[in-house]
């Protein structure tokens, strides 16, 4: 590959600078397949289904209906039969939500490159290059295929990767002749999953997919996505701890009833339903498909989680650090005043015109970085003609853009030689000019020149712009390119108004306890106008601003002692991001830091949750991140958190309402066989409540939408547990609620006979739990939200209380789950005893709320 010219390679892969045409572009993805790392594929839903039956209680279950069957209960083997069946129907419905969640999250969070097509750019999936397809890189893109390079502008490469070597690697486009040069040296190529650390250039693609040096070695990119959360592992210990007292208690009822002389069968049977009923099975995929379904949800609020871990993380948020530029104001700056000192501004409008990337489109919604994109309206506005003037003054070099310079530079070839243009920073602009474009002369610069622009700077900056300074200087030669030596030309000033609904998610923040902070590399004048505007600094508060020259003062120890004070930072770099993040997570604090920069992923990494924007962050950042907001909004960011609470609590809420169900039969079977009666429930009867009637409304609380009074709540410690010290109280309180409505029940059916208490226990535990749903739906009042945000819930508690009332009123069903026939007033005794939890749980939640 290294070894041939790029004429050669463009006649190999049959392409050109133009690119590939759209038509063959998606002949030779059909042909190819896609751009993409081979993963191993997800169970699939069939085979989940399958599997769902080599469960340790579904084959428990099975041998159950085999026993059953051998002792010629045909009936009986037929319904636990059809109860696994239907059980594992729910499973696999359950299983293929959370797969469809978790592959439409991977869709929409697949990264996309710019590429040529049909003779001009556009953006595409990265999984859908092909050879052939001519690429364009920039500092913080990621390097999406193996490819030679046919034009660099200083472009430096990370291969890391593949070479372990972490040091950027300086690329050109020469042909390299010599054979055998190790990957590490050749110059020339590009490879995927490089990030690009500086600079700009273009590659023809030459590899993709599993043919890629990556894909060679594809282990270095495979995820573990069996990986579990925190919570899954919690949930597991609890999982286990609870199986242990299923054991127990399934063993004491097993042997009082030996003690009572009862039927072996009868034990058996019973006490194998009844640990299964108890025991908290899947307890782990439980919470795993109410994460996937909550980050869908998200996805739709234009936030993309990248793991189920960083769900947990949101809700426990203390701090968000947010980069002011496009994520707390628009994004889309105008040049609203110019400070020029020279007669006419044509050398500060050619500058704007020159001194940018910006790919211009006739319908005038130029692309490019919405500062240069300002720059370039601006010089338009002023009748330059920007295509005529690139023709006339062709660049010929230049100096990129990166946050430690804070400049960027570009060289153009004029007739007589060459000039530069530099924007950046007006700090860094005056430390390196020495005249000034004054009037119509150029004149030394002088210090009171330079206070005067200062004192212009500060002005500018207090009306909330954000000031660039321009300048420029004339080369005889630009072999060792620099910039010293400048001729300053002015100030240009840019609108970039904080966005509609900033305000109001910020003070949402302070209402949640979350603590917003605003840091930004402009002006400390122009960062105080925001921030006071926004609400995030106020002096009378005892708020500080920081800026980057006072920072660096600070020891780390001295920043951690203040951090709480300060809420604005201004002219901050990259580095300094990283020792705030550092300084907030000394004070205990769960940091979100957003930002877009190639230089800020490992502020992004050190944050509890780095936070990467959709549109104008980097390819870098996006992968440093464990959330992309997709719209750049601070807002999107806040309401991620809000979800984030509401997820969790759908976790707990949904736990508990099984736990507490569990616990009530639990209690129930204990009792009974301690006070020498009969089972209060026979297997299949147990089974029903357990694996169906409760499981459809437990899938259904999984999914309820944030309660309104979310952000009414400080954030939730890291350390606390799934379960707080009130809730296990509340899970047995009600737990023993269901276990006293059941008994009265049954003791109400014995004045009739054993079947007719059974009967009674059976549907009253099963609509006791759909009542219990519904209190269960609202850590306040259920009544005080709206009762049809979850239009899922209906249908799962309508399904289950459809089927019970069925099993208890058509005789053709009441032989086989063991039921008989019931009058009116015992259906209006369960009526009123299956509300008694709603009711109870309502009025507790006056004094006591969870």
């Amino acid at each position: 590959m290294y070894r041939k010219t790029i004429e050669e390679r463009f006649e190999e892969l049959m392409t050109s600078e133009e690119g590939l045409s759209s038509e063959e572009a998606k002949r030779r993805l059909e042909e190819d397949g896609f751009n993409q790392i081979e993963d191993e594929e997800p169970q699939s839903v069939i085979g989940h289904f399958a599997m769902s039956f080599m469960s340790v209680a579904s084959l428990i279950l099975l041998g159950i209906a085999g026993a059953y069957y051998f002792l010629h209960d045909i009936w009986n083997a037929i319904v636990i039969l059809g109860i696994v069946i239907l059980h594992s129907l729910i499973s696999t419905f359950q299983y293929a939500r959370t797969k469809g969640a978790l592959e439409a999250l991977k869709d929409l969070s697949t990264p996309r490159a710019m590429v040529m097509r049909d003779g001009r750019p556009v953006n595409v999936r990265v999984t859908e290059l092909v050879k052939g397809d001519v690429v364009m890189l920039e500092a913080g893109s990621v390097i999406p295929a193996d490819g030679r390079l046919i034009e660099t502008h200083n472009l430096q490469v990370v291969e890391s990767a593949l070479t372990g070597e972490t040091a950027p690697i300086d690329k050109q486009v020469d042909f390299m002749a010599d054979q055998n040069i190790p990957l590490a040296d050749r110059l020339n190529m590009v490879y995927a999953s490089s990030p690009v650390s500086y600079g700009r250039g273009k590659f023809v693609v030459t590899a993709t997919g599993m043919n890629t040096e990556i894909g060679k070695i594809a282990f270095i990119l495979l995820k573990d996505e069996n990986k579990k959360t925190p919570l899954q592992l919690r949930l597991d210990s609890l999982s286990k701890s609870l199986c242990i007292i299923a054991v127990f208690v399934a063993a004491a009822v097993f042997g009082i009833g030996l003690l009572q002389y009862r039927l072996i069968d009868e034990m058996v049977f019973g006490a194998l339903a009844l640990a299964i009923a108890i025991a908290p099975k899947g307890l782990g995929t439980v919470s795993k498909s109410v994460l996937a379904l909550g980050i869908k949800r998200l996805s739709k609020k234009n936030a993309i989680i990248r793991s189920q871990a960083t769900v947990e993380t949101l809700g426990c948020t203390t701090v968000i650090c947010a980069d002011k530029t496009g994520t707390l104001t628009q994004n889309i700056m105008s040049v609203t005043k110019v400070a020029g000192f020279a007669d006419s501004n044509e050398g500060l409008i050619r500058a704007s015109a020159l001194n940018n990337d910006v790919q211009m489109r006739e319908d005038g919604y130029h692309l490019g970085d919405p500062t240069e994109v300002a720059l370039v309206n601006y010089a338009l506005s002023q009748e330059m003609n920007i295509e005529e003037e690139r023709g006339k003054y062709p660049r010929v070099g230049e100096i990129p853009f990166d946050a430690s310079r804070k400049l960027m530079s570009t060289v153009h070839q004029t007739e007589d030689g060459y000039i530069q243009y530099v924007k950046g920073g007006l700090d860094e602009i005056l430390a390196r000019s020495t005249m000034i474009r004054k009037g119509d002369q150029t004149l030394e610069m002088t210090s009171q020149m330079r206070y005067l622009i200062s004192e212009k700077n500060e002005e500018m900056a207090s009306e909330g712009l954000r000031v660039l300074a321009i300048a420029e200087a004339k080369r005889d030669q630009i072999e060792q390119l620099h910039e010293r030596d400048l001729t300053f030309l002015g100030l240009l000033g840019l609108m970039d108004s904080p966005r509609e609904n900033a305000k109001e998610s910020v003070r949402l923040c302070r209402r949640a306890g979350i603590i917003p902070v605003m840091i930004t590399g402009d002006h400390f004048m122009t960062a105080q106008a925001i921030a006071m505007e926004l609400g995030i600094y106020e002096a009378d508060q005892g708020h500080k601003i920081l800026t980057g020259k006072e920072l660096d003062l600070l020891s780390d120890q001295e920043l951690a002692a203040q951090i709480e004070d300060v809420r604005v930072y201004a002219k901050i770099s990259p580095e300094q991001k990283l020792r705030i993040v550092d300084a907030w997570k000394s004070r205990d604090h769960v940091v979100a830091m957003t930002d877009g920069g190639v230089s800020s992923t490992d502020a992004l990494r050190r944050a509890d949750i780095g936070v990467a924007k959709g549109q104008a962050g980097s390819d870098i950042s996006r992968s440093a991140a464990d959330l992309l907001i997709m719209d750049d909004d601070f807002s999107t960011i806040v309401t991620s958190v809000e979800e984030g609470r509401g997820i969790y609590e759908n976790v707990r809420r949904t736990l508990k309402y099984i736990l507490s169900c569990n616990l009530g039969m639990a209690l129930l079977s204990v009792v009974s066989a301690a006070l020498g009666l009969a089972f209060p429930l026979v297997p299949v009867q147990i089974l029903w409540i357990h694996l169906v009637s409760s499981a459809l409304p437990a899938l259904a609380l999984g999914v309820e939408p944030s309660e309104r009074n979310a952000m009414m709540r400080p954030p939730r410690p890291v350390s606390e547990g799934i379960f707080t010290k009130r809730k296990v109280f509340l899970t047995v309180f009600d737990g023993v609620l269901v276990a006293g409505i059941a008994f009265v029940a049954y003791q109400f059916g014995l004045m009739q006979s054993v079947d007719a208490a059974r009967t009674m226990t059976f549907l009253t535990i099963g609509f006791s739990h759909i009542a219990f749903a519904f209190s269960s739906r609202s850590r306040g009042s259920v009544f005080n939200r709206n009762l049809f945000a979850n239009t899922s819930f209906y249908v799962s508690v309508g399904l289950s209380g459809v089927m019970l009332f069925l099993i208890g009123f058509i005789p053709a069903l009441h032989p086989l789950f063991r039921v008989v026939p019931i009058d009116a007033a015992q259906w209006i005794f369960i009526a009123g005893l299956s509300v008694i939890p709603l009711l109870v749980s309502e009025i507790r939640k006056i004094f006591i709320q969870g």
